[in-house]
């Protein structure tokens, strides 16, 4: 499909409304999401305490683009895109791992790990290893979060940055382990699974487990909106206590923060509503500090908790499959079977993730109906979902004019 006629579709969008079959479903539309949002925008990659030591690695591919994230001799974290300089073979093949050095399994060319190439054998004596080094990819940490963005030149991570480490800061995530770790592939449409994650409409008939703890606020969920007396009460309580929770929503829609009131007697997202972890992430000394929740457009959302964090994020593999991984974050000298039992920690979000899958799936099986026409967002319960398509729309209204 064209960019025209990609921009015709999204132009023929009513207001309040879902997007039309192809801007799901067709490839040439996919291709263009890849590169005008995915290869040009600050893209969450994993977390700095994943990789501890000199040599640790993780690897992601965000589109088209294979990226190695590694923490280098100096114990600095550099991102690089993962293709040898030779003839192009990935050189990390596995998910994670442990080198000394980055070799290409392909011809054995050696790189360090700070990307210089450092052997190529047959190359002949004219042969300047200076000029072959791993290209590199920007990389930006923010309380143990690497972002990573593919582009030649990347956006301005300041904004972000400053808009999100006053929230993250107080959790400690730096003192943090990857307790468990979830990977489902969604056969469906990338912007259906974010579109899904921006409601809670369809929770009462979908997620009983996450109901025991978590009450979508209505005056959050969107652009803002009148405030609720109990939200206030506790953002109050909160920030009393040096936990910035008031609503934080960039000009664009592509980021927001805040920190909302779990239901009744819930503390977290288990079964019970009472702590998963013994211990704290924060040092507030409030019993009950809600979740904070921040989304970054197009890769992640996130919820923060007294006793454990959880990370999200998305990768779009194609137009009908999209990639999406959990992480159950708590404090590193916690001890599992001691200290947090793994099926008490994951069981809500593993149960949820598995529903929201089967509602993207099945949506997306849906919107490929020739008969499906777009249905108009409520104005009650759907101001969340109708921002991000907005922010879609009007991205992609930008990079295709």
């Amino acid at each position: 499909m064209s960019s025209q006629t990609t921009l015709e579709l999204i132009n023929l969008r009513k207001p309040r409304h879902a997007l039309t079959r192809e801007l799901y479903t067709d490839e040439g539309v996919f291709q263009q999401d890849l590169e005008l949002i995915w290869h040009k925008e600050w893209i969450f990659a994993g977390h700095t305490f994943e990789i501890p030591k000199s040599g640790e690695y993780f690897t992601l591919t965000i589109g088209q683009y294979p990226v190695v994230v590694v923490r280098d001799d100096k114990g600095n974290i550099q991102a690089f895109h993962n293709a040898c300089r030779h003839r192009g073979s990935r050189i990390c093949q596995n998910s994670k791992g442990k080198n000394a050095k980055l070799v290409c399994p392909y011809h054995k060319w050696t790189y360090g790990l700070d990307g210089k190439l450092l052997f190529a054998g047959n190359m002949g004596a004219d042969f300047d290893t200076s000029k072959h080094g791993l290209t590199p990819v920007h990389c930006e940490i923010v309380n143990s979060y690497i972002y990573v963005c593919v582009a030649e030149n990347a956006p301005d991570f300041e904004p972000f940055r400053k808009a999100m480490s006053p929230f993250t800061t107080p959790h400690n995530l730096d003192n943090c382990k990857v307790a468990f770790e979830s990977n489902l592939i969604e056969k469906g449409n990338w912007k259906l699974v974010f579109e899904n994650n921006r409601e809670c409409y369809h929770c009462d008939g979908n997620h009983p487990e996450l109901l025991n703890s978590f009450v979508e606020n209505l005056s959050v969920a969107g652009v803002g909106g009148e405030e609720d007396p109990e939200l206030a009460e506790h953002w109050n309580k909160c920030e009393a206590a040096g936990l910035p929770s008031r609503l934080v929503m960039d000009e664009d829609g592509q980021y927001r923060m805040t920190r909302i009131p779990l239901s009744d007697k819930a503390v977290s997202y288990t079964m019970s509503g009472k702590p998963a972890v013994k211990g704290r992430l924060d040092e507030s000394g409030v019993d009950d500090i809600g979740a904070l929740l921040y989304f970054l457009y197009p890769s992640t959302w996130n919820h923060f908790l007294g006793d454990h964090a959880l990370s999200f994020r998305v990768l779009p593999l194609s137009s009908g499959e999209t990639l999406v991984t959990t992480k159950w974050l708590v404090p590193k000298d916690a001890v599992e079977g001691v200290d947090y039992n793994i099926d008490d920690l994951t069981k809500v979000w593993l149960a949820t993730n598995d529903q929201d899958r089967q509602l993207v799936e099945e949506t997306f099986k849906g919107v490929q109906s020739p008969a499906y026409k777009p249905g108009p967002f409520s104005d009650i319960a759907e101001n969340g979902v109708c921002q991000f398509v907005d922010w879609y729309c009007d991205t992609m209204k930008k990079r295709l004019s």
